[in-house]
């Protein structure tokens, strides 16, 4: 998949088959308008392109810190599994927010990009004031030759699949059921940094994560059953998967006060100071809590990890 950023990267292709919108976790409902839009592009030899845009649109519109379920390189990699031949990331300016809905399909779709065909989901609204929508572009399409193609709402257990309802569950620490509308688990990358050892000491050493993004979705405080990746250096290299258990929150047995993300990886032992790992939440399964003393700590972290090593080897 090539990955244009800027308006300056983008190459002109009359073929293109496009789609637009932040598909942020590039849930359920975006993987139906993604398989669509790369059946459409391949039945018409054409090229399949999604076009998004970074920062997230309401940081510069509203000035809000937008919590994000994936970054935008980890978009790239789920619609680059899905198929897709082209993903544009237009820079969001203050300036670029102004555009008129006509002016961005004109300027953008017909005369920078090149477009034969645009599926949208059913919801979607673009251009200044989100003014823009189904009924525009169909009539855009008319002027310039394109055809519109609609998705419908997608429906997982009688929940209209959305970005913002899966940041909310995460949130609520419920990742299984989050993992049913994002198509996969929720997943957090970050380097492994120092510690204070404490998880040694008592038999379960910990990697203390840095997330590395700041606006990356944090599950509720608790802890949680999951399975790492140990990144390779190379972008591309490939990955070591272990079952391990997280925690989530403030460790008050020992007195801590600060936000603390710390992952026990059970059938592992070594120095992973400095390497970058992905976790991937599978199942919530307790509060955090400050226990008496240290043993009752290590009796708790042991049946904790009995049940962790059950809930993995089930089927996903």
């Amino acid at each position: 998949m090539k990955r244009e950023f800027g308006l300056d990267q983008i190459k002109y292709d009359a073929t293109s088959v496009v789609t637009v919108g932040t598909f942020d976790g590039v849930h359920v409902g975006h993987q139906a308008i993604i398989r669509y839009l790369v059946n459409r592009a391949n039945n018409q030899n054409g090229t399949s392109v999604v076009v998004t845009f970074s920062p997230h649109p309401r940081e510069i519109v509203h000035g809000e810190e937008v919590p994000l379920l994936t970054t935008i390189d980890e978009r790239a990699d789920a619609l680059e599994a899905l198929g897709v031949d082209r993903f544009i990331i237009i820079p969001f300016t203050l300036e670029f927010s102004r555009l008129a809905a006509e002016e961005f399909v004109e300027q953008v779709l017909v005369e920078r990009i090149g477009i034969q065909e645009v599926v949208i989901g059913y919801d979607h609204a673009f251009g200044h004031d989100r003014r823009g929508d189904a009924e525009l572009l169909e009539a855009l399409g008319s002027r310039y030759g394109f055809s519109v193609d609609v998705i419908p709402p997608q429906v997982v257990e009688q929940h209209v699949v959305s970005s913002t309802q899966i940041r909310e569950m995460i949130g609520r620490g419920q990742v299984s059921e989050a993992a049913q509308l994002l198509g996969r688990r929720y997943s957090l990358r970050g380097t492994v940094i120092k510690g204070d050892g404490r998880g040694a000491q008592i038999g379960f050493p910990t990697a203390n994560l840095q997330i590395d993004h700041p606006r990356k979705v944090i599950p509720a405080v608790g802890v949680y059953a999951v399975q790492v990746a140990l990144l390779q250096s190379e972008r591309d290299g490939e990955e070591s998967l272990h079952p391990g258990m997280m925690n989530i929150g403030y460790r008050p047995t020992f007195g801590k006060r600060d936000l603390s993300l710390e992952v026990h990886l059970l059938d592992f032992s070594g120095d992973l100071y400095g390497r970058e790992l992905r976790v991937e939440f599978a199942e919530r399964m307790r509060d955090e809590r400050k226990f008496d003393s240290i043993e009752e700590l290590v009796e708790q972290l042991s049946k904790d990890r009995a049940r962790c090593m059950d809930l993995l080897s089930r089927p996903v």
